[in-house]
């Protein structure tokens, strides 16, 4: 965090560059890498807090680069991993422009199409054109290594890393400011700005629930992803696709990248993924009551402070055997 990216030679201080393409990448695009970094930890936030409440919780992503079995075999776990952090470099990248933290690339481009009567394009756009160049061009080089696993998963990580990017193109929208005396919004000042990445994610995360198991083979002149199944659609761009079936993340098994629920929270009243019965898989939970310390009967004083107690409470947690 406390790298300045001035000089080539802090290029050398990212065990996670895989030489030669990113680390000669970064090199010539200096000015891009605090961008990147961000990106990098976003992910691994994100990822984490999009599936806190499931068997699978990302927590592996902690040991990037060094992924594990769950991160490397192609299952849907790593088409979501590759899909947000595509996302999430182009999202960097280009709001990076916007704010001016990079001095090659300002705000986006005007856009194209007539303003409606009540608003003018004006504002500053996030510059998606220049996120996708530079975000496709440093996640997608060591994908196209010749030396990096399997031609199936290359085209795999590929897809998903695309589709990832694709799926923050399409929250591209139009964003507006009002203008007028005491707010009366006569006139709007708007322009084009992406959604935010935590929509991102959980728009993926809906997309890792309905990933397309696929395979890799000749059709046509070429070699494609296509359905394992012969009654499923033809994958689309902003489908997530995997090649392997994932764990079920119920017991340990370093194998298979499986860290296993034991010791996992989960919601006693809940019904969905977070449920004890799913998240424990049916091994049961033990109870425990804890004593919290929380603010309370906070009362506001003229002007222009709040004073609150500090209370106790006592709350159960309810944790997989």
């Amino acid at each position: 965090s406390g790298v300045a990216w001035n000089q080539s030679h802090h290029c050398r201080l990212l065990a996670g560059l895989v030489a030669p393409d990113q680390f000669q990448m970064c090199r010539r695009n200096l000015e891009v890498m605090g961008s990147i970094v961000r990106a990098a930890r976003r992910t691994k936030s994100l990822c984490q807090k999009t599936f806190g409440d499931m068997r699978w919780n990302c927590s592996s992503i902690q040991r990037a680069p060094s992924f594990g079995p769950d991160l490397l075999k192609g299952t849907r776990e790593s088409a979501f991993v590759y899909a947000l952090a595509a996302a999430a470099l182009t999202h960097s990248i280009a709001q990076a422009c916007t704010s001016g933290q990079i001095p090659l690339c300002s705000c986006g481009p005007v856009p194209s199409e007539v303003p409606g009567p009540d608003f003018r394009w004006g504002g500053c756009g996030d510059n998606l054109r220049y996120g996708l160049q530079l975000g496709a061009a440093f996640a997608d080089s060591p994908l196209k290594s010749l030396r990096l696993g399997t031609q199936a998963l290359k085209a795999m990580n590929l897809h998903n890393s695309a589709a990832g990017r694709q799926v923050l193109s399409d929250s591209l929208d139009t964003r507006c400011k009002c203008h007028g005396v005491s707010g009366s919004c006569s006139v709007k000042t708007c322009w084009k700005g992406l959604a935010n990445l935590e929509d991102i994610a959980s728009d993926l995360k809906s997309k890792y629930l309905a990933a397309i198991k696929v395979t890799h083979r000749v059709l046509g002149p070429r070699k494609q992803l296509i359905p394992k199944e012969v009654e499923v659609r033809p994958v689309k761009q902003t489908d997530l696709v995997y090649l392997i079936n994932s764990p079920d993340y119920c017991t340990p098994n370093p194998h298979l990248g499986s860290l296993g629920t034991q010791d996992r929270q989960c919601n006693k009243s809940s019904l969905g993924s977070d449920s004890c019965n799913l998240m424990c898989c049916g091994r049961g939970y033990n109870t425990y009551t804890e004593e919290v310390e929380e603010r309370c009967h906070c009362k506001y004083h003229w002007c222009c402070y709040v004073v609150c107690k500090r209370c106790a409470r006592k709350v159960e947690r309810h944790v997989c055997k």
